[in-house]
């Protein structure tokens, strides 16, 4: 049953090309086989409207609740689960990411956005730090993985388009990584490099740290992703 949202109201606004993303996070595992905790295709909703995820966007939220609350001993799958921001700190803790919690859902999702690239950028060579600055244009003179990062922040910190191109890359890498299938968006040709040079970096990341956190905790192969697209989802929802 789905918990009345603020922080998820706003996937009603949101494509089925993008739903589709998270509900396959939701509902199959690794190898693409039907998730044995999952709800939602059992759904009379689900069995009639599928594909068309936005006639039901409220039980996929609560199906992303749920699986939060499986990272918490007090909670049952049955019931309603927990907030999504209540997620979103959990998944950051389980990264180790530094955030506040009083600080609004979306800038904690950046947060972990920049996590992300902060540990993929320490996968990278020397000319693939150059080709990011460069591709995405980013204020500095320095060629460095410290100088890369702070222009990251700072991009991210003043918000607006290029944040949302920041979501987009580690988004469709995590979709390609997991899913072996990307966002589908209309990317100019700077954003499709940039994706590019990303992909590899990040996918490192993916197979490594979170395989390593999946044996702890299996929920955290939906929730972890499912926050990514989500925060990517939300951010593309304001750019518009």
């Amino acid at each position: 049953m789905y918990r009345y949202d603020t922080d998820l109201e706003f996937l009603k606004y949101c494509s089925n090309e993008d739903l589709d993303l998270l509900v396959t996070y939701l509902i199959k595992d690794k190898d693409g086989n039907p998730r044995l905790t999952e709800e939602l295709t059992y759904t009379d909703e689900y069995k009639l409207y599928s594909p068309n995820h936005k006639m039901y966007w409220q039980l996929i939220a609560a199906e992303l609740q749920c699986f939060g609350a499986n990272t918490f001993a007090t909670l049952f799958r049955g019931g309603k689960g927990v907030l999504y921001k209540e997620l979103l700190m959990d998944v950051c803790n389980k990264l180790k990411v530094n955030y506040n919690k009083n600080s609004s859902t979306e800038i904690i999702e950046m947060n972990l956005i920049m996590k992300i690239l902060t540990d993929s950028i320490e996968n990278m060579d020397s000319q693939q730090i150059k080709d990011i600055i460069k591709e995405l244009k980013l204020k500095t003179t320095n060629y460095s993985k410290e100088a890369l990062l702070a222009a990251l922040q700072f991009a991210i910190k003043i918000g607006g388009f290029q944040s949302y191109e920041i979501a987009v890359i580690v988004a469709n890498a995590v979709a390609k990584q997991l899913l072996k299938r990307g966002l589908s968006f209309t990317a100019n040709a700077t954003l499709t490099r940039a994706i590019s040079i990303f992909a590899g970096p990040i996918g490192w990341i993916i197979t490594g740290a979170w395989t390593l956190i999946d044996i702890g905790g299996p929920a955290y192969r939906v929730t972890i992703p499912s926050v990514v697209q989500v925060a990517y989802m939300r951010l593309k929802n304001k750019a518009q």
